[in-house]
């Protein structure tokens, strides 16, 4: 018994054919794999195609400005202080000798001025800061413009809006954190906005402060947020953001062997990954030389926050100027109601401000829901050929670089020589002019962009070589674009617009539209309907003229 035991377990261990591990790096990847499963990961993964275009890279510089911002972050959170308890300053700047001021701020010029490297540092995290709030913008208007916010990605664009979002409001919180007299002006105004609030403003504003303004609580509040809470929910965003990117595969613009199932482009290893290591390190110096020679937030200029005082030519970064606008341009009216006064120069801007920025977050809902489009899309629409969709893109611009200008009317009429009321009253009209007619310009354009791919589909380019016919006629000479080139120009699709159903049905019965079928019947034809795409040409239309019927 004892040696047919011995035998039959022998037979269950064939003699592995797999090679020793060759040192102990290899055994240690081997340990790893067979826990993890990494390498079966990486191999379904390293290699998959990203297209190369230059308008990707937008999304890069996000992700990157984000490491820089969480690096130089760290570093700064060493040597800073977040609390109001105020101390009189003995420090290295000169000018500040024997001022009573919070710890923040005292830390904070410590780090400007003591701290090794910790100007730079405090530079390089500002102007991150302003850029990835930028390239994220520009990242949503491509994604915008292009279409590729279309199934299955609106959940990506709304992962996209909220990191925008929360990268606006962290910015505010870390520009707040030094308690110098610009960023504690921001404070007040915010303060004012919250006691606008109907009902709760009170409560909140106490809740924030932990008491009358400015407090004992709001620095290390700000710092709880602006450090752990708000950075946190951004990590996670930007992981699901990235998971998607990897799950749904990358858009990619229309041309030759690229479909709606394909992906044209490079691997991520070792192409891909080398280019944006390179990219990396590009973005990052880039930012440090900026941050070398361009100062911003000096705050040791403007001195600690007091009550008492507001710091003239006060101004938000600019991506939240708007905001700021939204209440300067709004008429300083009250009413009374119900024994309570509301504000609504500031309550109606605040009403204004979340609508808008819901309204972004749920736009591609809204145009899946207009055009009815069900199916997925992986190649990219040209701005041109969506002109409704542009049109409104250009003119949520127009309004966002107007209230811009409201958000620093006094700094326009000073350095002008305008008057600020002419300045205000001249927004107050634009608020309702320039979108509508950035609206209409922007779609001409678009369409007459068209135009002009349809006759070079039709006609060729223009060589500038005049020739003259038996008969004496002068042409110009018309040469046939390339097949790529025409693959481009008729590549996109033409969608009709949504019809209404009959109004009876097949047995004579009377069938009756609800008014979210007609609004979106109507709506519908506003995309699609005739004025808001040019035809495109046909193949027998091309064929005609190339064959030499009516082609010069």
């Amino acid at each position: 018994m004892s040696s047919a035991s011995s035998t039959t377990s022998g037979a269950a261990k064939p003699a592995s054919t797999r090679a020793k591990p060759a040192n102990k790096w290899e055994q240690a990847a081997d340990w790893t794999d067979g826990r993890l499963g990494i390498y079966s990961l990486a191999k379904a993964n390293l290699r998959k195609i990203f297209p190369d275009h230059w308008s990707f890279m937008l999304g890069e510089i996000c992700l990157y400005t984000f490491i820089i911002i969480i690096l130089t972050g760290v570093y700064l959170t060493l040597f800073f202080k977040p609390s109001m308890g105020e101390v009189i300053y003995d420090g290295s700047y000169v000018p500040l000798k024997g001022l009573p001021m919070s710890e923040a701020y005292a830390s904070t010029v410590d780090i400007s001025f003591e701290v090794r490297g910790g100007l730079l540092v405090r530079q390089i995290h500002h102007w991150a800061a302003l850029v990835f709030v930028a390239a994220m913008l520009v990242h949503m208007l491509r994604v915008f413009f292009t279409g590729a916010f279309r199934k299955p990605r609106e959940i990506n664009w709304v992962f996209g809006f909220l990191l925008l979002v929360l990268g606006m409001f962290d910015g505010f919180f870390g520009y707040s954190l030094p308690d110098d007299l610009l960023s504690g002006t921001g404070i007040r105004f915010m303060e004012g906005a919250i006691l606008a609030v109907p009902l709760v403003g009170t409560y909140v504003q106490m809740f924030l402060f932990g008491g009358e303004f400015p407090g004992h609580d709001i620095v290390p509040r700000f710092f709880t947020i602006h450090v752990l809470l708000i950075p946190g929910i951004m990590l996670g965003l930007l992981v699901a953001h990235l998971i998607l990117v990897f799950y749904h595969k990358h858009t990619q613009w229309a041309g030759p062997g690229k479909t709606e199932k394909n992906v044209v482009g490079m691997p991520l290893m070792p192409v891909y990954m080398a280019k944006a290591g390179g990219f990396f390190f590009l973005v990052f110096g880039l930012i440090a030389v900026i941050s070398a020679i361009a100062t911003i937030n000096p705050i040791w200029s403007v001195g600690p926050y007091r009550a008492d005082q507001v710091s003239t030519d006060a101004q938000p970064d600019w991506y939240m100027g708007f905001s700021e606008g939204l209440i300067r341009v709004m008429p300083g009216w009250e009413i009374g109601l119900w024994g309570h006064t509301l504000n609504l120069g500031v309550m109606v801007p605040l009403a204004i401000f979340p609508l808008v920025l819901v309204s972004i977050a749920v736009y591609p809902f809204i145009e899946g829901w207009i055009t009815g489009d069900k199916r997925e899309h992986h190649i990219l629409d040209r701005p041109r050929n969506a002109p409704v969709r542009t049109a409104l893109g250009a003119a949520w611009i127009s309004l966002y670089l107007l209230l811009l200008v409201a958000g620093g009317n006094d700094l326009f009429a000073t350095h002008l020589h305008l008057s600020i009321n002419s300045v205000t009253y001249f927004v107050r009209v634009g608020f309702f002019v320039v979108p509508v007619v950035t609206f209409i310009v922007t779609k001409r354009w678009c369409l007459g962009l068209q135009r002009r791919d349809k006759e070079k589909v039709l006609h060729g380019r223009e060589t500038g070589v005049i020739k003259r016919l038996p008969h004496g006629e002068f042409i110009e000479v018309h040469a046939q674009l390339p097949q790529k080139d025409l693959h481009k120009l008729t590549a996109h699709e033409q969608p009709q617009p949504f019809e209404l159903p009959a109004e009876t049905d097949e047995n004579g019965v009377a069938r009756k539209a609800g008014v979210l079928t007609r609004t979106r019947a109507k709506l519908s034809r506003g995309f699609y309907g005739e004025g808001s795409q040019i035809p495109k040409p046909t193949s027998e239309e091309h064929h005609e003229i190339t064959s030499g019927h009516g082609h010069h």
